[in-house]
């Protein structure tokens, strides 16, 4: 059930004004055992990821002689969603780890680690719409927190499009009924996209309010994943 409010938008059926991103929480450095770790909530969200490496990876045909190399796997648990999900990897879990892979890649400096591999995992533990962009933002932090050099930590937020207006930060049940969802991921600093995609039906001037709304929605994110690293190493 939506409700009109005075500036024109309505809010959504969670009581979210339009612009308004889930709860987010971000904690760095949960795992004693990995190189790096990072744990997120947003929304019904949990995701833990985990970063191993550099090093040198034993299947010799991946290095390569002159930059390291970056692997993710992504992985949904099977408890994580509410029709019980069959154990192991399928079509999704592996695009998505190759788009998660190609989103992070430009803000690493592979190039200081000729012949080695940094291992990422991300573990969605439970499952509530938007687990790329989450994902890609909970192994951005795990990879800083193993002192991975980059550029910049990339993070990830979309925007879609919902009883014909468009929203940040689409819930499962908008993902699922909305007109259209737009992930990305970008390096804040720059504002450079290294992951972008559209889903659905969109004006090209929809299109450009969305991409506007999820930018703004990465840099919110941004200065959480800031704050969580801040806090990981304030501590020690």
């Amino acid at each position: 059930m939506f409700f009109i409010i005075s500036n024109d938008k309505e809010l959504r059926a969670d009581g979210r004004a339009y612009d308004e991103l889930r709860p987010i929480k971000i904690e760095a450095g949960v795992l004693k055992r990995a190189d790096g770790s990072a744990y997120l909530e947003v929304g019904g969200n949990k995701i833990l990821a985990s970063v191993y490496g550099p090093r040198e990876s034993y299947i010799r045909r991946l290095l390569k002689p002159n930059t390291g190399v970056i692997r993710v796997r992504y992985n949904m648990a099977p408890f994580s969603v509410d029709d019980r999900k069959r154990p192991g990897p399928d079509r999704r879990s592996t695009e998505i780890s190759k788009i998660a892979a190609d989103a992070l890649r430009p803000a690493l400096m592979l190039e200081s680690f000729p012949r080695s591999m940094v291992d990422v995992s991300i573990e969605v533990i439970e499952a509530e719409g938007g687990t790329r962009c989450a994902g890609i933002t909970a192994a951005a932090v795990a990879l800083a927190d193993a002192g991975i050099p980059m550029k910049d930590i990339v993070v990830g937020c979309a925007a879609g499009k919902v009883n014909d207006q468009i929203v940040l930060d689409l819930s499962e049940k908008e993902d699922k009924e909305g007109q259209a969802d737009v992930p990305i991921a970008i390096m804040p600093r720059t504002g450079e996209i290294t992951l972008l995609q559209a889903d659905g039906n969109l004006t090209e001037e929809e299109f450009e309010e969305a991409l506007d709304l999820a930018m703004e929605g990465c840099m919110k994110i941004s200065e959480l994943q800031h704050e969580a690293l801040k806090n990981r190493y304030s501590s020690e």
